[in-house]
């Protein structure tokens, strides 16, 4: 079943990054969820399988960051 998300949801997907999840696939009892996600950095569309899917901070929700998926930082090129 596709399902159509009205409005899209701010997900993130791990190793991915940031994006709108517009619609969800669900084949049934013995599979993950798909969620079709537009990322925000790159624009590409990925179908994300629910363990990988987590919803976005939101301080108004009270759903705060996880910091265990926070990317490491790098330091910046002092070109």
């Amino acid at each position: 079943m596709f399902t159509q998300l009205n409005p899209p949801l701010p997900v993130l997907i791990i190793d991915k990054g940031a994006g709108l999840a517009f619609a969800v696939i669900d084949y049934g009892a013995e599979h993950n969820l798909i969620w079709v996600t537009a990322l925000d950095d790159t624009g590409e569309i990925w179908c994300a399988p629910n363990p990988k899917v987590r919803m976005q901070a939101n301080w108004t929700m009270g759903r705060e960051k996880d910091r265990n998926l926070e990317p490491p930082l790098t330091p910046r090129s002092t070109q």
